[in-house]
Parts: structure tokens; sequence; C-alpha cells
């Protein structure tokens, strides 16, 4: 069906349900010019709802599209209220547009994927099955993808890789958008940059239980994908993020103490070599050994900077928990007897 047909067929359909007044599902999708996936995106994600019991909504995000994806949205919300359409001023990318989804979704349970169609939503009953068998996140795995090999295929399974060793979590694909949780994992995510993919390394730092399952990659059969060779770099600099947060997020001065360390023990020693050279070789020390000097200075200078750096961001975490009521630790249940 073609959008025209799509939105005629919208234009004469009368809403059979009710709007849930709290859905216990929500699927998350961010759209940027997808008018000719979204009409079978919605018919799919409806179809396999519906069945269920649970109530249920859609939140769909338009991220400043520029084609007609906002006004075949408005007439989903019209038609169905289940739908509920989050506008953003301009095109902010994936990670804001998944935030602010989540941010406005109300589901016990919160599943997200993309709105191209190479997740296919027939798939969401299996991501909730695990959750009900007590996982609070359940992240997909694309075993085979029809991405290019150069640019998509080997960078994704080199960050994979890395992600793993630096999360210590034996996850194959962090990159897929499509995942389910349980709300309360989001509430204390705050994303940005292209974190969205590293949810469950900073879940893991919650101590959320995760598992895996396989997922089909359908390709993208319309339309062009809207990454590039680009989005790569920016992927690693957020894993130097994450790496650094998951480990170091709470106390930054070992992180950059161990700098420190390095540098005065190597300025040390080349200053003890500097002075045995001097006072009993007799050498003029700028004439013989002039670099070896600034480097030791260099040196010296480099590891006192970074002590204070270290310094600073011990005092920025303590203001970062302490003024804002946040606590280093989250807890999963509280047993007490009442008295």
């Amino acid at each position: 069906m073609n959008v025209k047909d799509f939105l005629e067929s919208l234009s004469r359909k009368i809403p059979g349900r009710i709007r849930p007044d709290n859905p216990r599902i929500s699927v998350v999708v961010p759209l940027h010019n997808e008018a000719e996936t979204l009409p079978e995106l919605y018919s799919l994600i409806k179809d396999t709802l519906e069945p269920r019991e649970d109530p249920w909504e859609m939140v769909l995000i338009d991220d400043g599209s520029t084609d007609d994806t906002l006004e075949i949205l408005k007439m989903l919300h019209e038609r169905d209220p289940r739908v509920v359409v989050v506008q953003l001023r301009r095109n902010y990318g994936q990670t804001p547009a998944l935030m602010a989804g989540f941010d406005h979704a109300r589901g016990e349970i919160i599943v997200a994927m993309d709105g191209d169609l190479q997740h296919d939503p027939r798939e969401i009953p299996n991501f909730l099955a695990k959750i009900e068998e007590g996982y609070d996140l359940v992240s997909g795995w694309r075993t085979s993808r029809s991405d290019a090999l150069l640019t998509r295929k080997v960078p994704s399974r080199v960050a994979n890789w890395l992600m793993a060793r630096i999360s210590g979590i034996e996850l194959h694909d962090f990159g897929t958008t499509f995942k389910a949780y349980r709300r309360e994992i989001l509430q204390d995510l705050h994303l940005y940059g292209e974190l969205h993919r590293f949810v469950p390394a900073l879940s893991a730092w919650h101590g959320a239980r995760m598992v895996e399952i396989p997922i089909r990659d359908l390709g993208r059969n319309r339309g062009s994908s809207h990454y590039g060779i680009s989005r790569t770099f920016r992927v690693m600099f957020d894993l130097v993020t994450v790496g650094f947060l998951l480990r170091y997020m709470t106390r930054p001065l070992h992180f950059f103490g161990k700098i420190f360390l390095a540098c005065c023990s190597l300025s040390g020693i080349i200053g003890l070599f500097l002075a045995y050279r001097k006072f009993f070789a007799g050498v003029h020390l700028f004439q013989e050994h002039g670099p070896l000097s600034l480097l030791a200075a260099a040196l010296m200078l480099a590891g006192v900077q970074f002590l204070a750096i270290g310094l600073l961001g011990e005092i920025l975490v303590r203001i970062y928990f302490e003024s804002q009521d946040k606590r280093i630790y989250a807890v999963r249940k509280l047993y007490r007897k009442e008295p």
C-alpha cells in the first residue's frame, strides 16, 4: 500500500478501541523522513500488539522530518488514540529522539526500534517474553547483517568487541536499537551523543539483568540510510566516554592519578640520570642533555596538571551527586518488616 492509499484508508477508518489510561507496553520509534515505511510499520506494530490483553501505546517521534512523515503521524494520532506523537523542533539525531520517546512513554515495559523496517515488529513478543522471565533489559542480536562490509560491518564488530571488553558484558550487538526495557532501568539514564547504543553497559552499572536474543535484519528496501562512515568516529569517541564512566565515574582521581604517577616517575628517573651526569661527570646539562632536561620538566608539569584534573573531577562528582540528591547505587527491591 502506498502512502496515498494508506492516508485514504485512515480517513475512512473509525478506531475500535478506547485509549488505555495506563498502557503496560510502550513501543518507541524515532522517525526521520520515514513516510514511505511508516504505513507498513504502523500496521505491523498494531497487528502484533492488538491480540494481546495488555494495553499498549505507540510513541512515534518525528525527528525534524522534511517529508510527509509528520502529516501521517498526525492522522494516525487522530484515528488511533493509542498513537502518541512527539514532534521535535529540529533534527537532533537518534539518541535525543529516543530519549524524548522514553520520557513520554508511560508503559511499564518499553520497546525501542528503528522506523525503517530493518527491525521486524512481529518479533516484539519475543522481547516481551524475556521481560516476563525476569530480565530488566532484552537486547536484539543481528546474527546476519545486510550492511556494507567495510563501512558498517567491520567498524561495528570492532566497536562491539571493544565495548564487551570495556564493560565486561558479553553481548554480541551493542549497536542495535531493537531492545526492550523495564521502565525503572531507563529512569536513571541520561543519554547524549551516540550513547543509546551503550545503554546495556550503562544499565549494567546499575545492576540490570540482561539477555540477548537473535533478531532478523530485514535490510532497508525503501529510502536510504541516514548513517555513514562518519558516525563510526563519533561512536568511537563515545566508547572512550562510556569506558571512563563505567570504571571511574565515582573516582576520577584513580584514573588521572595513575597518569600523574607515570609522568612523575618517568620525570624522576630522568632527573636522577641528569643529576648523576651533572655532579659525577661534570657535564653541562643544557649543552649535553638539553632536550632530555626539557622532557623531564614537561613530564613533571604534565603530571601535576593531571593530578589537578583528578582533584577537580573528584569535586565535580561530589557536587553532581549531592546537589541533585543522586545516589551512586541502585536498589532493586527493599525487604523490610513494618512494625
